[in-house]
């Protein structure tokens, strides 16, 4: 039968966050300095993650970004490739696999993502944090500095921690932006007058300020009240996921090592030190369980691996592990619940790469001008004005013309014909359909457009033409 942690009472401590005091305040948290194993791989990782990040919008392609994400102009570039509004159902597809894959990987490995990968965890506790400590020391010392009136000292450490904490925020802020508009516009925006690009400053200054709020003073609450990661935990874990885990098995009863006393009950493993507690970042306490606000940073392991170096007993009693493996002693990953996420995972893999192989490289939209219906002309013609948007999406510049065949009518496409498109571009027009209005028969007219290309069509367009029904 497997063993129940006697000291887990969920109808305790799932009550309270613990970043919030019994009187609903903001109950800060000082995590102590932490050091070990993981949190050395965490560093290296960090500086690899870390130079990507930064190295992503310098990054191009022919003259393209390799990675864009232009919300404004509805233009993305993953990885080389372009997507316009045109290829909504391939960015669907995209987002699809992207969220499979996330839970695929919760499923299996838990938060790990949260602890090693997430730029939140990045910047909070292996930069800002860092800067935090050198500044103003460690967990203690923190605490002294808070609580002590404003003098000389507190003046100096508070100050110049924000004036650096304002330099980095602006910096992550031009590389948010980066990241939306471009390099070479972020430039622009740099190196003018704030007023020449008064929305492009606006935004420069409204990100750095966002992340200047988040990691000095929202910090945890980031990912314990806004991510919604966390949450979806309750859903995605069950009993086989690998998470930092506490093994209440070897670990309990706890309870600290008194010299030349015999206990009544033997003592688990756990020495009740709470550096475990300290350490964590989001303030909880791991022996408690899997919680909602943990993210698998390994600080509790570290600090509690550290502890039993030192009182002779085997490392481990925090670990990567899962409910089953520490109750039972063997852990199953590939469950029928992975193999279900993993078909799925391959079946929208497969559709995605099926998709782009067979997108079309020039597309075209064609809507009537607004606010216009048609136009008498002199010389008895009637027009109509519409605009166009034409997308190429190959690497080579393109020649693209207009013609139309309307049964019963002779139409004419004036300004529809020789648009060049430089490679990976998008070109608005407005062209003219015009016909005699005698041979106008019905007030709309459905006509139907051919996008050619090297004298080939490579598409059709429908839209509608409108006139009044000639009297003679």
């Amino acid at each position: 039968m497997a063993k129940k942690n006697p000291h887990l009472d969920p109808n305790t401590f799932r009550d309270s966050l613990s970043t919030v005091q019994d009187d609903g305040k903001r109950n800060w948290v000082y995590p102590k300095k932490v050091k070990g194993f993981f949190y050395k791989y965490r560093t290296y990782l960090s500086w690899i993650l870390l130079a990507i990040l930064f190295a992503g919008p310098f990054i191009q392609v022919d003259g393209r970004p390799w990675l864009l994400f232009n919300i404004f102009e509805r233009k993305f570039i993953i990885f080389g490739a372009v997507f316009w509004p045109q290829d909504t159902h391939l960015l669907i597809f995209l987002l699809l696999i992207f969220f499979v894959f996330i839970i695929l990987f919760t499923v299996i490995f838990g938060r790990i993502w949260c602890g090693w990968a997430c730029p939140q965890t990045l910047f909070m506790e292996m930069v800002f944090r860092k800067i935090e400590y050198m500044i103003e020391g460690d967990a203690n010392q923190q605490r002294a500095l808070d609580a002590m009136p404003w003098n000389g000292e507190k003046i100096i450490k508070k100050g110049s921690k924000l004036l650096i904490f304002g330099l980095i925020s602006l910096l992550i802020g031009h590389l948010v932006m980066a990241y939306l508009i471009g390099i070479d516009q972020v430039r622009e925006i740099v190196t003018q007058p704030p007023t020449a690009n008064l929305a492009g400053f606006i935004g420069l200054v409204a990100f750095s300020g966002i992340f200047m709020f988040v990691f000095t003073w929202f910090r945890e609450q980031a990912c314990t009240v806004v991510c919604p990661y966390g949450r979806l935990q309750g859903v995605l874990l069950d009993n086989n996921s690998i998470n930092v885990m506490y093994d209440y098995v070897r670990g309990e009863p706890r309870g600290p090592i008194r010299k030349n006393k015999v206990e009544e009950t033997p003592l688990g493993d756990c020495v009740d030190c709470n550096l475990c507690v300290q350490v964590c970042p989001t303030g909880i306490d791991i022996r408690n369980g899997v919680q909602m606000e943990c993210v698998n940073c390994t600080a509790c392991i570290d600090a509690c691996d550290e502890v039993m170096v030192k009182v002779d007993r085997p490392k481990g009693l925090i670990r990567y592990a899962s409910e089953n493996s520490i109750q039972q002693g063997f852990q199953k990953l590939i469950t029928n619940r992975v193999k279900a996420y993993s078909v799925v995972l391959v079946i929208l893999v497969a559709g995605f790469i099926s998709l782009i192989a067979t997108r079309d490289e020039l597309q075209a939209t064609v809507t009537r001008f607004p606010g216009m219906t048609y136009q008498m002309r002199d010389n008895g013609t009637v027009s109509n004005l519409y605009q166009i948007t034409l997308i190429n999406k190959t690497f080579e510049p393109q020649t693209v013309d207009l013609s139309s065949l309307v049964e019963g009518m002779d139409v004419e496409i004036v300004g529809g014909q020789n648009w060049v498109l430089e490679p990976q571009s998008k070109v608005e027009g407005r062209f003219f359909i015009v016909t005699d209005q005698k041979s106008v028969n019905r007030p709309q007219q459905e006509i139907q457009l051919s996008l050619v290309h090297a004298d080939k069509e490579i598409d059709k367009i429908e839209t509608s033409f409108m006139a009044p029904i000639s009297k003679e």
